[in-house]
Formats: C-alpha cells, structure tokens, sequence
C-alpha cells in the first residue's frame, strides 16, 4: 500500500511540474501576442509597414532582370519556394522551410537538362514551382521570354497546354473513375485543341504514338500495367500539343526492362515532336543516357551545372563526386570506391550558414562555415558554387590565416573513402554474427 501510494504522489509531483512548464511556456505566448496586439492598435500603420519589411528581409528576392535568349525555352533565375513555418494562436509565420532557395538554369529548344540529389533536396518543388503549381516566393521563371508569375489567370490558362508534366506515381495521376480515352481526351475537349469532328481521330493517333491500342480507349487505369499506365500519362501530357514537359521520375516505379521502353519512347517524342524536357530522376545512369545537360541539387540549391559528358567524366564540387561515386560499374574485377557522406542533411527550415554541404563536406576549410560561394564558370559551360574553385574565395582565405583567424587547411576525412571489398566483408561479417545471435550458426 506504501509502494502504491508513493507511486501515485510522484506521478501527482511530475504532473504538476509539467503543468507548470506549460502554463509558463503559454503565458509567454500570451504576454507576446498582448505586446503585438497592443502595437498594432497604437499604430496599425507602421505596424502592417514593419512585418511587410521583415517579411521581405526574411525572404531577400534580390536579383538582375533576365534578358531573353532565343535558343532558350526555359530560363530560371534565383527561384525560390519556401513554405511558411506558422505557430501560435494567431498561426503567424515564424519562419520558413526553404525548399528551393534561389536557383539558376537554362534549358535550350528540343534538349533534355536532368536533375539529380538526394531525396527533400527540393527537385519535384523545382518542376511544380516552375509550372506555377506553386507560386513562387522569389526569382523568375521565363518561358519563351515571358514571365510565367507575372501571367493572368486568363493569360495562364492560354499557357498551360505548352506546359505539362508527367507525374512518378502513374497509377496515383489518373482518376480511377474514367476510361482511358475520357483521361486523355478530357484537356483537349477543354482546350479545344482539335475539333469534334476530329477530336476521336486525334486520341486514336496520340494513343499509338505513345505505344497504346485503340481498343485501350474503354478501360480503366486498374486494367493495364505500371508501364502502359506510365505511357497513358506520357499521352495525356502529349495530346496537348506541350513545348515543354516536366518529367518527375517518370521511370522509378518501374523495372528494368519497362524503364528502357519508356526512356526509348520519350526520346523518340522528343524527335518526332521537338519537345523540351526537364527530368528528374534519382538513377544517375537513366540521366546520362537521357539528358543533355545535368543539374545537381542539394537542400534546394543547384551546386554543380553542366553539359552530360563534361559533368560525368570531371566532376567538380564535393557533393556530385560522392553522389556519382555510387554508380555501380558492370564489371565483376572493378573495384568501387565508394565515397561515404557522414550524417544526413541538414534541416531546410534551418540551414547551416556559409556553404550548406560543410557539415558533410570532407574537403570542408573554415572559411565555408561563414561564407556562401560564388559560382564559377570552371570551363565552358561547366559551373560550379564551391570555394575551391573561386580564387578570390581562396586568397580571402589565405589573408585570414595569416591574420590568425581560421586555419585554411582541407582536412579530408580518411574514413569517409572505403573499399568496396572491405565494405562486402564486413557486410558478411555482420550477417554471420546475427545468425550466431539467434542460434543459426557458430558464434563468431
């Protein structure tokens, strides 16, 4: 009895404690909200004035007008696309998520650029953003020399068939309610891209370009494979007659063997059609065989950009050789060296200051912790945002140490680079020492 009711006071005592923390975390709350509160009514002018300018500080959409080039279909400048953090009672945004956070490309007429990274570095929100599925916090997005962000509703609308994407989930993108023929079909009636005369004709043709039977017209998307799904979703964007279409990992759903009929197919289109693609993908192999340029992405920045053979054979920036190390090789007598990046990426609603990839960087120096990169043309058409390329970054560097303020050494980590034999050892290893563990094999 002793015991229980000691139990039942200790738990009263931390309850309390608790409660305590609680009501005073609150009642800071309160006390701010009462103290904005209390300035807006005493001048909501300067008040509104105030948050506009911090908003506007918290964002800095700060950059040079692009001038048009006519090879250009697609031109990004400084784009960014932060989500808004909100807390409190009156939901106000303390800070932001910043998945794209001011990034820069070009993509010529009729060329494919791929986008490769880490899963949440910000790809998918790039193509969306640039669609103006989301509306952009900062930058400019120019599609044949107009602003798409700056477009109408109406204007918009008159847009968007030049326009499309083709979504990963193939089975998730199409309505499970409508035949095939009504999915692909339904954005051109809308559009009025053809006649009605000739509006069945036409869902006939696009549905055998895209490798599709006429007969497929009254069946449901449940009714066909993850492939012939994927190629109804390549023939809805395409009935639209598109300039350009986004491609988010068109190909990761599916095996190997329906992955190069879909890559073929898209290639073909873009042949047939002069079509512009931007594709996003985690297989770098797929990108190589695809793209024409190549776009690297970490946590919403574009950290190395250049065309498809100078990037694969030369890479630059930390980040792309350790990402491009991980490429299997098909050769049984090749031994990989892996480059293995320690920890896992930083938060984007908290960024690291200076070069985002210094707390995984095994090149990293002092001056990366404070500073942000320049990017610097490396070679012709081959960019780079790291301050082991930019002089200026490295003289800075060099005045610094010898003022006795940070030490310029690149300390690389010798753990980081690994045999993959003595990785394919271990791994062994282990495995023999979990079926000791659990009684199926001689303890080690």
């Amino acid at each position: 009895m002793n015991k229980a009711s000691l139990r039942i006071k200790n738990s009263f005592i931390s309850y309390r404690k608790s409660m305590k923390k609680y009501f005073a975390r609150k009642g800071k709350a309160l006390v701010n909200i009462s103290k904005q509160c209390l300035l807006f009514v005493k001048n909501p002018i300067k008040f509104i004035k105030n948050a506009i300018q911090t908003h506007k500080d918290l964002i800095n959409d700060v950059y040079v007008p692009l001038i048009h080039k006519s090879e250009n279909v697609l031109e990004v400048n400084k784009l960014k696309m932060y989500f808004p953090i909100k807390s409190g009672f009156f939901k106000r945004t303390v800070g932001y998520v910043k998945a794209v956070d001011g990034i820069t490309f070009n993509i010529e007429k009729g060329k494919t650029m791929g986008l490769v990274g880490e899963s949440g570095c910000g790809k998918t929100t790039v193509g969306r953003t640039i669609l103006r599925l989301y509306e952009r916090t900062g930058g400019e997005v120019l599609f044949d020399g107009e602003d798409i962000n700056r477009l109408s509703k109406k204007r918009l609308r008159a847009k968007r068939p030049e326009l499309q994407i083709v979504f990963q989930d193939p089975y998730s993108s199409l309505s499970p309610r409508l035949p095939v023929g009504e999915i692909i079909g339904e954005a051109v009636r809308e559009h009025k891209i053809v006649s009605k005369e000739q509006f069945d004709g036409y869902i006939t043709k696009i549905m055998n370009d895209c490798g599709l039977q006429e007969y497929h017209k009254d069946r449901y998307p449940h009714e066909f494979s993850g492939g012939q799904r994927q190629r109804i979703c390549i023939a809805r964007a395409l009935a639209l007659n598109p300039k350009f279409i986004i491609c988010d990992e068109p190909v990761s759903a599916l095996d190997v063997s329906i992955q190069a009929q879909i890559i073929n197919l898209l290639k073909d289109l873009q042949k047939k059609f002069g079509l512009t693609y931007l594709f996003i993908s985690h297989d770098l192999s797929v990108v190589e065989h695809i793209s024409d340029t190549v776009g690297v992405m970490y946590l919403g920045n574009l950290v190395e950009y250049a065309d498809t053979k100078k990037i694969f054979e030369n890479p630059k920036h930390p980040y792309t050789e350790a990402l491009f190390s991980a490429i299997p090789v098909p050769d049984p007598n090749y031994k990989m060296k892996r480059i293995i990046l320690e920890g896992s990426i930083p938060s984007p609603a908290n960024p690291p200051g200076g070069c985002k990839f210094h707390t995984r960087c095994r090149k990293c120096m002092e001056i990366c912790k404070t500073c942000v990169p320049n990017t610097i043309e490396v070679e012709e058409n081959h960019y780079v945002v790291c301050h082991l390329f930019d002089a200026e970054a490295m003289e800075r560097n060099e005045e610094l140490v010898k003022s006795g303020i940070i030490n310029s050494e690149v300390t690389e980590k010798p753990s980081i680079v690994i045999d993959e034999e003595k990785a394919i050892q271990k791994a062994k290893e282990a495995k023999v020492r979990g079926h000791a563990m659990r009684g199926k094999g001689p303890r080690i």
